[in-house]
């Protein structure tokens, strides 16, 4: 009889989950997922990645935002949207992805467990049914904790899901607003932000850092805020909020926000987007002899385990970079070590993808990374208005920047804003992953007419810089 009932036992379904759970099926282990909601996927399917980026993707579409530059600015797809033409979309997309990864967990024989998970030993986890009418206790040689996160909020600001919300319940807006406050400018922000700026939502963009996304390089961070300021956009950054509450005036129930500035802000809704944090509150993490941090995340090593070594944990509840594609990758690295498969990547390589309108993505180390490192660069652009693809799609803004280094030409970043960005990385993250030159881009003929031409142009380019 074996020790154990499963060899290991995933907590959460989300793609870090899934992933690990479905590596360790593959190397005939006994595992079992534990989910205490009846959808799987998680945040990144129910809430998080796949709702914003279709939500995105059907606001290009009906508001016509991708055409205007050929048919004037008053082009649309369809007049008078609303959140329903826009759910419509999303909800197909849910539904698709939450049958597929449930088949994909069926297809692997892995055992599918709902209810609350909490730690009442190292190798021991009870589940109690949602209703509380029930629980068992499982144990298994290796746990892998998965749980992800939710949107941080502050118990001061009175919550509610017609004006002041978070990204976990936008897709629960009945309808469109005129004005909308976002507060927090990091990635989630960020994209909700330009998503409703296309729609004609007024907005204003405040955080208290003084620049925008100050991770992503400065030169494209700086266009995406011009380009932010060209939909109608108000920035104020550097700026700190110090109360949030809702008022009636003649207007029906709106928000007012105070900054600490003494500026004061008026909206019909206000999205609170300033992180998030772990779902660890009722794992028990205690019990197992691990201690999360004050924002519910979860430290472990190179290998994912936490202070506890049979017990791993990745995906969101870990940190930065908290993207669905790291997590995925955490998930199977994490079941590969424990049970003894080599397996590896390169972190210097993880690729961003941040889908805002324009779309921003980005791998490898930026300008003031290099410069604070002392290394000599160089950089080479191609504007997407100065190649016929980017004619033909309508985009006059995009940009693709490559950064090499100054004497042996080896490439060291690339980053890109514009359409297609989050796709048209890859070229450079494969000549990265070798250690190329820009003469590979220089060298090879790229279908035309493509995006994928900018590499070619931003390679002659920096060469021309280094004079010839």
């Amino acid at each position: 009889m074996p020790q154990y009932d499963y060899d290991l036992i995933v907590i959460g379904s989300g793609p870090g989950g899934q992933r690990a759970a479905i590596q360790a099926a593959k190397l005939d282990k006994r595992v079992a997922i534990i989910e205490r909601k009846a959808v799987l996927g998680g945040t990144c399917i129910n809430t998080g990645t796949i709702p914003s980026k279709t939500l995105r993707e059907a606001v290009m579409h009906l508001s016509g935002y991708r055409e205007r530059s050929f048919y004037g600015s008053s082009y649309a797809v369809k007049q008078n949207i609303t959140m329903q033409d826009l759910l419509f979309r999303t909800n197909l997309v849910i539904k698709h992805e939450q049958d597929v990864t449930r088949h994909q967990v069926m297809r692997n024989n892995i055992d599918l467990i709902e209810g609350w998970a909490s730690f009442t030993g190292p190798n021991r986890v009870r589940v109690d049914t949602v209703d509380n009418h029930g629980s068992q206790e499982l144990t298994a040689d290796k746990i892998i904790i998965a749980v992800g996160t939710t949107a941080t909020k502050n118990e001061k600001i009175p919550f509610d899901p017609e004006t002041i919300f978070t990204s976990d319940e936008i897709l629960e807006l009945a309808r469109l607003p005129k004005t909308l406050v976002v507060v927090g400018a990091g990635v989630v922000g960020a994209e909700y932000t330009t998503i409703f700026a296309a729609l004609g939502v007024r907005i204003t963009l405040i955080d208290k850092r003084p620049i925008l996304l100050d991770f992503v390089d400065n030169e494209i961070a700086d266009s995406l805020a011009y380009q932010m300021r060209e939909n109608r956009v108000t920035l104020r950054l550097g700026e700190e909020v110090s109360s949030i509450e809702t008022v009636q005036d003649e207007h029906g129930k709106r928000v007012r926000i105070q900054l600490a500035s003494g500026k004061q802000v008026i909206a019909e809704k206000v999205l609170y987007s300033i992180g998030r944090t772990g779902n660890t509150f009722r794992l028990g993490l205690e019990s197992a002899g691990i201690t999360p941090d004050d924002r519910g995340r979860i430290k472990v090593n190179t290998h994912f385990q936490t202070e506890v070594p049979n017990v791993y944990a990745v995906g969101d509840v870990i940190g930065f970079p908290s993207l669905a594609s790291t997590s995925m990758e955490q998930g199977r690295l994490a079941a590969c070590h424990a049970f003894g498969v080599e397996a590896a990547i390169v972190p210097s390589l993880l690729p961003f993808g941040i889908y805002t309108i324009p779309e921003i993505s980005m791998v490898g180390r930026s300008e003031e990374e290099l410069t604070q490192a002392n290394i000599p660069y160089e950089v080479g652009k191609a504007r997407y208005r100065e190649i016929a693809r980017g004619q033909i799609i309508g985009d006059n803004t995009g940009l693709l920047k490559l950064i090499f280094h100054q004497e042996t030409k080896q490439l060291l970043g690339v980053h890109i804003i514009g359409e297609g960005a989050s796709e048209l990385v890859h070229i450079g993250q494969a000549v990265l992953s070798y250690n190329g030159t820009i003469d590979y881009f220089v060298n090879t003929v790229f279908n035309y007419p493509t995006l994928a031409e900018c590499y070619k142009i931003a390679a002659l380019d920096g060469l021309n810089r280094l004079g010839g």
